[in-house]
């Protein structure tokens, strides 16, 4: 018997009318292409990416850009920066008003807003909070009838059917208080909690080391006792000298001598309210294995709580259905009200129902997404820069036409942030304090040609870094007197950097004479910590063994993710590595404080990734954080900076320049480099971002009616020879 061809024709005419059904859906409301699904695209939600799943959601640990992202939304610290006035003036959150300290002597006697320095012994801080604010739902708060707490005591056989915050039936709420804020400052002081500030509070708030040393004890003495995370160390039960509960919405702050910039700290998630029963309920064995806790779940009462977590596809927040409310800001500065920026006064926050963050790890497919209209902002990468932005004959910036035609639009500013080249002063032979040592330093300083980095890599996106401080802070030295003068020369009235001449008679004096290590005849081998990877970082790598090739220096690569890279720098197993520093708050400790000793990462978890420890520099750094800005304090920090480009702990790198844009549809745009928490003022039209989707995105079908034409050519001949066939049978 021949071979059947019925399937052969069945097989066909299903392809046909799937083919059909394509071809049919085209005249339907979205793009073909459209990422989300379809019920979404009236939704009142932005759209944004993330490349790095953020480590610590925990406000007592975060304190990275990325994590900031999405903390920053959910928490509310005590203050935050208006989101239109420049410069930057702090306003109310959590706090009912911007605190002012009061001033005591030795003797405990109140001293004038004017008294010298030091004169001051003690500054108070009183704090009263806003009524009526409350946490988000979260299975943490909920109770039964008679006030227990529902989910406080779960056994192991309700554990091990939990796999996410959602599989608890009930949530619960209730009023934030006084309380929870001191709650979150014993937190910061807790060493198994390992808060990068401890060591900046420990210097300032009485009775912070002393609480830390208590409470780690008594958590030492749980552990051997339950063994660890079997039980709960309840803070409450310790005081803290420096910070008392006055009444329900009142508290106290007492901190040694004086330090202005305290109020800086408050508008960061570290002093953000924290339910203790917070700690309860993540604390329960078995939760954690689950990624149950509050660095996977947080718990605030800002105006978006964290929906999804799945940090291999989406993070999306909603907005908070307990948020006690908030209202645009009603003024701003000169040119807001002509940019539309006032348009929304008064009304209340936020205008978005949810912000969707899709995990995009290349800049090409993310750049692409955002022309198709499936991301509201972008940045421009090197890559893209040439298609979004050209100067003009007389050198001014703009936007390429292509841009234009489509409505995006461009915002620039100057970021009070530096990258930098750091070397790990604990490594014994980068770092150190010897001669060799510090010339090595000052040899790769002058290699590393920042300028060209700047070039090649940002389009000219930056400027080369003479120090620590950014423009725009008080203490940058601007001009010729702010010149590196072990970097650069100035000729003909602008810096240049030094010869490579001058570099290499360095390492000479280093005892490297062309990469060779005179001790051993071996050459010299470093090592350079990175998270770049893939297609986007290949380049920038080869650049950087490049700069360290001139001076004959062979540099080993040992790329990892950014969790890892946190790691090796906590530990102190790196070497060499870039990193970059966002301001926290507009003060120059603000950036010195990282190269400040008692704030290293490997002995104290804090931000000085580069363990520099100088006792002339710390002294003095003891000395500037407290005073007040003036030619004193700028004295001072010139002392400071000196010393800095002595002992080179970092190779300056450089000051970046922001450019972003955004889609017509994107509302309320204004560059904060202070404040994170925007996402509320954020403002969409989510219909006529609908319909420039589909205009820019329409089906491209003629691939699928060729094809569709082929396979009705192929089914002819198969046609003819079944009903031939039919015919015959039925003879």
């Amino acid at each position: 018997m021949g071979i059947s061809i019925r399937p052969i024709i069945d097989d066909k005419l299903w392809l046909l009318l799937l083919l059909s059904a394509a071809l049919l859906s085209a005249c339907g409301d979205s793009a073909w292409n459209d990422p989300y699904p379809g019920d979404d695209k009236h939704r009142n939600t932005i759209y944004s990416s993330f490349t790095e799943r953020p480590k610590h959601l925990d406000p007592v640990r975060a304190y990275s850009a990325n994590e900031y992202v999405f903390i920053a939304q959910i928490y509310e610290p005590l203050l935050q920066y208006h989101f239109l006035k420049r410069p930057y003036e702090l306003v109310p959150l959590g706090a009912a008003e911007v605190p002012k300290a009061r001033y005591y002597d030795d003797q405990g006697n109140r001293l004038p807003e004017d008294a010298d320095n030091e004169r001051i012994a003690v500054s108070q801080y009183e704090i009263s909070i806003k009524p009526g604010m409350r946490y988000q739902p979260h299975p943490a708060l909920a109770q039964d009838e008679a006030g227990g707490y529902l989910y406080h005591s779960l056994g192991e056989d309700v554990i091990s059917v939990v796999n996410t915050l959602a599989d608890f039936p009930r949530t619960g709420s209730r009023e934030v208080t006084a309380a929870d804020y001191v709650y979150q400052i014993k937190r910061l002081a807790h060493p198994p909690l390992h808060s990068p500030i401890a060591g900046i509070m420990g210097d300032s708030i009485e009775g912070f080391s002393q609480f830390g040393e208590a409470s780690d004890l008594a958590y030492e003495q749980l552990k051997q006792s339950n063994g660890i995370g079997k039980d709960w160390l309840d803070l409450r039960l310790f005081d803290l000298k420096g910070v008392e509960v006055l009444d329900r919405y009142r508290f106290r702050v007492s901190l040694r001598g004086k330090y202005p910039q305290f109020v800086y700290w408050l508008a960061m998630p570290f002093f953000s309210p924290m339910p203790w029963e917070a700690e309860a309920f993540y604390s329960q064995p078995g939760l954690g294995e689950r990624n149950i806790s509050l660095n996977w779940y947080p718990l605030g009462s800002g105006s978006f709580m964290l929906e999804e977590n799945n940090p291999n596809l989406r993070m999306v927040l909603a907005k908070n259905p307990n948020f006690h409310g908030e209202r645009y800001p009603t003024t701003g500065e000169a040119g807001d009200q002509e940019a539309g920026l006032l348009d929304d006064a008064e009304k209340p926050l936020p205008f978005i129902e949810k912000a969707s963050y899709s995990l995009e790890k290349e800049s090409i497919p993310y750049w692409n997404k955002f022309l198709q209209g499936y991301y509201d902002t972008s940045g421009i990468s090197s890559d893209s820069f040439d298609q979004a932005v050209q100067f003009s004959a007389q050198g001014e910036l703009g936007l390429t036409e292509d841009m234009k035609e489509k409505g995006i639009q461009l915002q620039t500013a100057v970021t009070t942030s530096i990258f930098y080249l750091g070397f790990n002063m604990a490594d014994p032979v980068v770092g150190g304090d010897s001669d060799r040592s510090r010339h090595l330093r000052r040899a790769i300083s002058i290699a590393m040609d920042f300028e060209e980095y700047i070039s090649i890599f940002n389009n000219g996106r930056g400027v080369a870094a003479q120090g620590p401080i950014p423009p725009g802070i008080f203490g940058n030295r601007s001009g010729n007197e702010g010149i590196n003068p072990y970097v650069y020369d100035l000729k003909n009235g602008k810096p240049r950097r030094k010869g490579l001449e001058v570099a290499k008679q360095l390492m000479v004096q280093a005892g490297y004479s062309n990469g060779i290590d005179e001790a051993t005849g071996k050459p010299l081998i470093l090592y350079y910590d990175t998270t770049s990877s893939g297609p986007d970082g290949k380049a920038r790598l080869n650049w950087m063994r490049k700069q360290f090739t001139k001076l004959g220096i062979q540099l080993v690569i040992r790329a990892s993710d950014y969790n890892r890279f946190q790691e090796k720098m906590r530990k102190g197993t790196g070497q060499v590595f870039m990193w970059g520093w966002n301001a926290d708050y507009p003060d120059p400790e603000n950036f010195l404080f990282m190269l400040y000793g008692p704030n290293s990462k490997i002995d104290h978890g804090g931000e000085n990734a580069a363990n520099y420890e100088n006792s002339e520099f710390d002294a003095l750094f003891v000395k500037m954080k407290n005073m007040e800005n003036g030619p004193e304090r700028q004295r001072t920090i010139d002392e400071m900076v000196e010393i800095l480009r002595r002992d080179a702990p970092w190779a300056w790198g450089f000051f970046p320049k922001a450019f972003s844009l955004y889609h017509d549809w994107y509302k309320n745009v204004k560059p904060n480099l202070m404040a994170n928490n925007t996402l509320k003022y954020k403002r969409i039209d989510p219909v006529v971002r609908d319909q420039k989707r589909r205009d820019w995105n329409p089906p491209i079908v003629w691939p699928i009616l060729l094809l569709f034409i082929a396979l009705v050519a192929s089914a002819i001949p198969a046609v003819r020879v079944f009903r031939q066939r039919e015919r015959s049978a039925a003879r």
